[in-house]
């Protein structure tokens, strides 16, 4: 029983560490840093003149259907065009993007016959681009006007060599339960990396917005699932920093509903052990010691401990009851019991087209976390290509 119960607890630890214990600990470290160390304060960039060349680079497999709204949101950012190389890689594209992109004189237009991947796209770009820094986002993802300014001055900052932005989503209406949960997790999750990135860095980047400084950049492998947490996650391997600004952000419309945002987490979970084991290096205090405690308590603990642990206290708990180890493990089986019936309330709610904020909260972290097991068997499908299917967006 005592082995049991070591299992048990360790098990409860893990998870109420994973998603709530380390953003405590984050911001408790953070505000520490704060007392003690001084914040440094960068003046805006105003000539023109000593702006820095930068490639925008968006990498596009069959997106014929968003070229026109992404184009007129290109033109709108706040930086000199003189400046600003506006590159578009079509990835294998058999749609008509690629005539659609022809017709803005400013676009340079890459186009690969066959589909490889976004990696391989990404590599094609860059093999052509001329800008120290290329700034990657994604042909549905719309930026703010003062996105490019604000990563250039970002990278400005000591020792960082990779910017990354916010990713916002929004609900096409009212009620799509898919993009208010995805919401809901990515404003706790900018959190994170903000204090991530105050701390030390943050811990790798999302395609929908982040630059590479190209005297720093390290190719991510042409298979990977997650070419933009991997090529981010190098530069920090090499002692560099991920700098996270939400002045920067990038809007996309949530997935179509919850069999396509299943597609995504699916995908996600798969590149994330993909990457953790690419990574694991990182995991060593000892080369290491200003990174292993961020990327373990971030990254490595969700997308591999802790989804099994959460899983184990099912039968852990019941064991338990059923050998009368105390009150206290009763009580838990039953906040179990009740927490699983609101993700299953949330579940039935949400195929029936109905709405309750308070019940897909529990619905939407259990589907994270059983679209990690589902990413195994994805990974073990998509070793060799990092091609995927895209999920369709509201």
């Amino acid at each position: 029983m005592l082995t049991l119960k070591i299992l048990f607890w360790l098990c409860i630890f893990l998870v109420a560490y994973t998603y709530v214990g380390y953003g405590l600990v984050l911001w408790l470290l953070v505000w520490i840093k704060r007392i003690f160390c001084r914040t440094l304060i960068l003046l805006p960039l105003r000539n023109e003149d000593t702006l820095p060349d930068v490639t925008l680079m968006i990498c596009a497999y069959n997106e014929e259907d968003i070229i026109a709204e992404k184009m007129e949101n290109i033109r709108r950012l706040n930086y000199p065009s003189k400046h600003l190389c506006v590159m578009w890689v079509t990835d294998g594209s058999t749609d008509r993007s690629n005539e659609l992109l022809q017709a803005y004189p400013e676009v340079t237009l890459v186009y690969s016959p066959e589909r490889r991947g976004k990696a391989a796209a990404m590599q094609h770009g860059l093999s052509l681009n001329k800008a120290r820094i290329v700034v990657f986002t994604d042909a549905n993802t719309m930026l703010n006007s003062g996105a490019i300014r604000e990563i250039v001055s970002k990278m400005r900052l000591p020792g960082v060599s990779c910017v990354s932005g916010e990713k916002r989503v929004a609900a096409r209406h009212e009620g799509q339960t898919a993009a208010e949960g995805e919401g809901l997790y990515w404003k706790y999750e900018s959190l994170l990396k903000r204090w991530d990135s105050e701390l030390y860095s943050a811990m790798g980047a999302a395609g929908e917005l982040f630059a590479i400084d190209m005297n720093y950049y390290r190719q991510a492998p042409s298979n990977a699932l997650l070419d933009d947490f991997m090529m981010s996650m190098l530069i920090v391997k090499d002692g560099r920093r991920i700098a996270y600004t939400p002045d920067a952000y990038a809007t996309e419309y949530g997935s179509a509903d919850m069999q396509e945002e299943s597609k995504r987490k699916r995908r996600i979970a798969a590149g994330g052990l993909q990457s953790v084991w690419w990574l694991r290096s990182l995991m060593n205090p000892f080369t290491h010691p200003k990174v292993f405690f961020q990327f373990i308590s971030h990254r490595v603990l969700r997308w591999t401990i802790t989804p099994v642990a959460l899983m184990a206290l099912i039968p852990l708990n019941v064991a338990l009851v059923m050998m009368k180890a105390g009150t206290v493990y009763t009580i838990i089986w039953i906040l179990q019991l009740l927490f699983y019936a609101a993700a299953l309330a949330g579940w039935w709610m949400t195929t029936h087209g109905r709405k309750s904020r308070l019940l897909y909260i529990p619905y939407y972290f259990l589907f994270m976390n059983v679209n990690v097991f589902l990413g195994l068997r994805y990974l073990m499908t998509h070793r060799t290509s990092g091609t995927w299917e895209k999920a369709k967006r509201a």
